[in-house]
């Protein structure tokens, strides 16, 4: 692809509309489905949508090269996304309110560099350390709505779910870190190969109904923009950037725009605590990334001013 900053940011910044939309989109397509229900009929829209961009790109015949080449690869990455992340994640949304969910995926990030150490060896960072302590010192504020000496959470169960959707993120991710297949083939997979949990979860837990078209209208939404098109979208910026910090930075703007839809189409209104959170989780994100790149940087200076 023809490298075109413009172009990349005009892309990024589009996903990261579309990302920023999302957390409204559980919220409300929630009033009218089961987290079941909405998961379905989501991922039924995505896998179709994602099997058109296969086959409008002619890579069909790379669903059964990479299937067969790592076929317990596809079927852990299925499981963790899309079925038991966006089950625990619509659950979550389903118990808290979206200025309150939304916050806590964010942190997955932090999560996975921790994980990463035991699971992927690679080695613990001292700025790891302060941007998990600082980024789930957030979500503690959140939870206590700023009252930290008096530590009661609005719903304990929601905040679980919560966190542990940012663990099967982080481990999804880890699983796939290796994978050297196309992506979109790759998320196609995932999710066909997670369809049939999915289906067997929504028939246990609800039975198979028709949605009714205001539910049905959000898990497309959701479908095409969370799980979707959105992806592609963002991929598409990343090849086509000339550099890529500009684009991988936009995403910072995602959980505040985020609240601005949640504010102006849920109707909540954002409590201060969360906005002091969540500038902890994104400080601590923005440490995460820019807290190795200073280090060489102040050892050159020092090695500067001692050559003086």
């Amino acid at each position: 692809m023809v490298k075109n900053q413009r172009r990349a940011l005009m892309y990024g910044g589009g996903a990261v509309l579309a990302w920023s939309t999302v957390a409204s989109a559980f919220k409300l397509s929630l009033q009218h489905l089961s987290p079941s229900q909405l998961l379905l009929y989501a991922a039924l829209v995505s896998t179709v949508a994602l099997a058109a961009m296969v086959v409008a790109q002619g890579k069909v015949a790379l669903i059964r090269r990479q299937l067969k080449a790592t076929p317990m690869r596809y079927l852990q990455s299925g499981l963790l996304n899309p079925f038991l992340y966006y089950l625990v994640l619509f659950g979550c949304y389903d118990l808290l309110p979206a200025q309150q969910a939304q916050p806590l995926t964010y942190t997955w990030a932090i999560l996975f560099s921790l994980l990463s150490v035991p699971l992927l060896g690679q080695k613990l960072k001292a700025w790891d350390l302060v941007a998990a302590a600082v980024a789930y010192g957030g979500v503690v504020v959140i939870a206590t709505g700023g009252q930290l000496l008096d530590f009661e959470m609005e719903s304990p169960v929601g905040y679980g779910l919560g966190l542990l959707c940012t663990l099967l993120w982080s481990l999804y991710w880890i699983v796939n870190a290796r994978d050297k297949g196309d992506p979109v083939v790759s998320l196609l997979l995932s999710f066909l190969i997670g369809l049939p949990f999915i289906f067997a979860a929504s028939w246990y837990r609800d039975g198979l109904t028709l949605p009714s078209l205001e539910g049905l209208a959000g898990a497309t939404y959701i479908g095409l923009f969370e799980m979707g098109f959105t992806f592609v979208l963002w991929l598409k910026a990343l090849k086509s950037a000339e550099r890529t910090a500009p684009i991988t930075n936009m995403v910072f703007l995602a959980p505040f725009l985020s609240l601005f839809f949640i504010s102006t189409l849920v109707g909540e209104t954002i409590a201060p605590a969360t906005f002091t959170g969540l500038a902890l989780i994104v400080l601590a994100l923005v440490s995460q990334q820019l807290g190795p790149r200073l280090r060489p940087l102040r050892r050159t200076k020092v090695a500067d001013s001692g050559s003086v």
